[in-house]
Protein backbone atom coordinates (compact mmCIF):
# COMPACT_ATOMS: atom_id res chain seq x y z
CA UNK A 1 0.00 0.00 0.00
CA UNK A 2 1.57 3.33 -1.25
CA UNK A 3 1.85 6.51 0.93
CA UNK A 4 1.79 10.09 -0.02
CA UNK A 5 3.01 12.66 2.26
CA UNK A 6 2.85 16.30 1.31
CA UNK A 7 5.25 19.03 1.70
CA UNK A 8 4.84 23.30 1.25
CA UNK A 9 8.51 24.14 -0.39
CA UNK A 10 9.67 27.91 -0.38
CA UNK A 11 11.63 29.17 -2.83
CA UNK A 12 11.26 27.81 -6.16
CA UNK A 13 9.97 29.85 -9.13
CA UNK A 14 10.37 28.02 -12.24
CA UNK A 15 10.75 24.30 -13.78
CA UNK A 16 14.25 24.35 -13.38
CA UNK A 17 13.18 24.27 -9.37
CA UNK A 18 10.60 21.60 -9.67
CA UNK A 19 13.65 19.46 -11.31
CA UNK A 20 16.03 20.20 -8.66
CA UNK A 21 13.79 18.99 -5.83
CA UNK A 22 12.78 16.36 -8.21
CA UNK A 23 15.90 15.30 -8.69
CA UNK A 24 17.49 15.31 -5.09
CA UNK A 25 13.88 13.60 -3.59
CA UNK A 26 14.01 11.14 -6.68
CA UNK A 27 17.30 9.60 -4.65
CA UNK A 28 15.61 8.73 -1.14
CA UNK A 29 15.07 5.03 -1.23
CA UNK A 30 11.22 3.76 -1.23
CA UNK A 31 10.27 6.94 -3.82
CA UNK A 32 8.06 5.95 -5.98
CA UNK A 33 6.41 8.85 -7.42
CA UNK A 34 6.95 12.66 -6.65
CA UNK A 35 4.72 15.54 -7.78
CA UNK A 36 6.19 19.42 -7.10
CA UNK A 37 4.78 22.74 -8.52
CA UNK A 38 6.56 25.92 -8.35
CA UNK A 39 3.36 27.66 -8.66
CA UNK A 40 2.13 26.22 -5.76
CA UNK A 41 4.47 25.16 -3.97
CA UNK A 42 3.26 22.03 -2.90
CA UNK A 43 5.68 18.65 -3.35
CA UNK A 44 3.97 15.31 -3.12
CA UNK A 45 5.87 12.48 -2.44
CA UNK A 46 4.50 8.72 -3.05
CA UNK A 47 6.56 5.79 -1.31
CA UNK A 48 5.77 2.23 -0.64
CA UNK A 49 6.69 2.39 3.14
CA UNK A 50 6.87 5.56 5.23
CA UNK A 51 9.86 7.86 4.47
CA UNK A 52 11.27 10.12 7.39
CA UNK A 53 9.89 13.68 7.01
CA UNK A 54 13.40 14.35 7.81
CA UNK A 55 14.92 12.92 4.87
CA UNK A 56 12.40 14.57 2.73
CA UNK A 57 13.47 17.85 4.84
CA UNK A 58 16.86 17.58 3.68
CA UNK A 59 16.86 16.36 0.27
CA UNK A 60 14.74 19.53 -0.44
CA UNK A 61 17.45 21.76 1.47
CA UNK A 62 20.25 19.89 -0.70
CA UNK A 63 18.62 21.00 -3.68
CA UNK A 64 18.76 25.05 -2.28
CA UNK A 65 14.70 25.21 -1.13
CA UNK A 66 13.24 25.12 2.41
CA UNK A 67 10.37 22.27 3.57
CA UNK A 68 7.77 21.98 5.92
CA UNK A 69 5.15 18.97 6.41
CA UNK A 70 1.83 19.76 5.47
Amino acid sequence: MSTTQTYTVTGMSCGHCESAVRSEVSQIPGVDHIEVSASTGRLAVTTEAPVEDAAVITAVDEAGYQAVRT
